[in-house]
């Protein structure tokens, strides 16, 4: 059995009960970071890699994706989940091809979105989003990986909160054969709780971007995983912003102060 299979399988147990923190590097030494930290899996930001490209969120090709995908999974032996984004397609044969390549990384699962990118019809059509979850679906059992595929509704991302409409993607997402259900910017108890009710007994993930909830608070509603996006890495981003700023506007270095040895977490014994 291959190392990839492995760690799907490790990845599809941690979806069996609990609940887990799947925290999300944007390269490999974020990564090696949070693995020694004892996280027990990693997801990828799509915005945290486009950022380290000097690009905006969305702005990345697959190419690109595909090869950072790559980098990140060599670099941890955790599980590495793929913000993969919409699949970097329209069509649902196209969406199964990218995820045959996707699959052949070495991560151990991945997200399709439905989100379109076009603000006048910023969520693919039902029946279009679903065949796009299907196609992913499929082309994940031929791939032989057994990696884990979550269907992700983006209303609430792109300015449609609507919950009983997100709860009708996610369930038909759930019948397509996503093995777990995402939808972010989700932040209300009532709607996390309805979708977990929903799509029971298939986990769900919830984001987490701001400190609206804990993980003991999340895992007593029935969360089985949860991520937070790109936030870590804005969070890096706002450090070096602050430092550089102060350098640009005053001259002046206080924040060259009791700063971490990053040396000592990557240094070979």
């Amino acid at each position: 059995m291959t190392a990839v299979n492995d760690r799907a399988q490790t990845f599809h147990r941690l979806h069996a009960s609990g609940c887990f923190v799947m925290p999300n590097p944007w390269d490999a030494g974020s990564a090696r970071a949070l693995e020694q930290m004892g996280f027990k899996a990693l997801a990828t930001t799509s915005a945290g890699f486009a950022w380290t490209l000097g690009r905006a969120d969305n702005q990345v090709t697959l190419d690109q994706a595909l090869e950072h995908l790559r980098v990140v999974s060599a670099a941890v032996e955790v599980p590495v989940n793929a913000d993969f984004e919409g699949g970097f397609a329209v069509d649902p044969e196209h969406v199964a091809a990218n995820v045959r390549l996707a699959a052949a990384t070495g991560i151990a699962g991945l997200s399709i979105e439905d989100s379109t990118g076009d603000e006048l019809h910023p969520l693919h059509d039902f029946d279009r989003a679903v065949e796009r979850v299907r196609a992913a679906r499929q082309a994940i059992d031929e791939s032989g990986t057994g990696i884990v595929l979550t269907g992700r509704s983006e209303g609430f991302v792109v300015g449609r909160p609507d919950i009983d409409e997100t709860i009708r993607r996610l369930s038909a997402y759930a019948e397509a054969g996503a093995d777990c259900l995402y939808a972010p910017r989700i932040d209300s108890v009532d709607h996390i709780a309805a979708i977990i009710a929903a799509v029971s007994p298939k986990p769900v993930n919830l984001l987490i971007n701001a400190p609206f909830t804990t993980v003991a608070q999340a895992a007593d509603l029935g969360v089985r995983r949860i991520s937070v996006g790109g936030t870590l890495a804005r969070t890096a981003w706002a450090g070096f912003l602050q430092a550089a700023r102060e350098i640009a506007d005053d001259g002046t270095f206080s924040r060259f102060e009791r700063l971490p040895n990053i040396d000592a977490l990557f240094r070979e014994e």
